[in-house]
């Protein structure tokens, strides 16, 4: 989706790991895949929207099923993608939240080259409500704020590039308790207020600020 963007590119891990989730959705009960946000074609840091996707190994997955046709790029500019959480913030929207939703991030966590993915907290509560008792999938997937459109997935680091750094080690519970959800509903998190004094922007980012390795693939023909 969204191609006039120029961040429909990634590690061939990140590549294979879309074309077998693609070819498993329709099992799931979900038609397919609506891809947001890979990486740029050279990786690093994007002017807008992101803090990762700078390494070719983060996708964003649209919670919206794939039409029974072929989009047009006109379309696939301009369709909005599906909001999921119901107004309140506090739970999914039921008229739009299906078993397919949580049968296509189950299938996507279940990949052994997922590290972990960041949907909405209330995702994350309605999943654990629904999950069965098959949880363990469960650990992978973190609520983050945002996300309330698409779940976020990052791949593990590939054998072969030792400059990448790999996620923290997951928890080894499900995130399904209290205490692992509570503070996501709370007033604070939910209509969080204005700061006092807004924040100044930040300096703009320079080459130097980056590692070495982001010279010779900018400087590269």
């Amino acid at each position: 989706m969204r191609l006039s963007r120029n961040r429909n590119w990634g590690h061939p891990n990140l590549v294979q790991f879309l074309e077998r989730l693609a070819n498993q959705a329709p099992k799931t009960g979900w038609r397919g895949l609506l891809v947001g946000d890979m990486s740029q074609p050279r990786g690093g840091p994007m002017r807008t929207g992101h803090a990762s996707h700078q390494v070719g190994l983060d996708a964003d997955i649209w919670l919206t099923p794939m039409p029974v046709r072929e989009l047009t790029r006109l379309e696939r500019e301009e369709m909005s993608a599906t909001m999921v959480v119901a107004e309140d913030r506090r739970d999914v929207d039921p008229n739009v939240w299906s078993p397919a939703h949580v049968a296509v991030i189950k299938a996507a966590a279940q990949d052994p080259q997922v590290a972990r993915m960041f949907v909405n907290a209330a995702i994350k509560k309605a999943l654990c409500r629904e999950a069965g008792s098959d949880r363990g999938w469960l650990s992978k997937v973190q609520p983050w704020w945002g996300h309330d459109y698409h779940f976020h997935v990052r791949l593990r680091c590939p054998a072969d590039s030792p400059q990448c750094t790999p996620q923290p080690a997951m928890p080894a519970s499900d995130g399904c308790s209290g205490k692992d959800l509570d503070h996501w509903f709370t007033e604070a998190v939910l209509h969080p207020k204005p700061p006092l004094v807004p924040p100044k922007p930040g300096p703009p980012l320079k080459m130097a600020d980056l590692p070495p390795a982001c010279r010779q693939v900018l400087l590269a023909p």
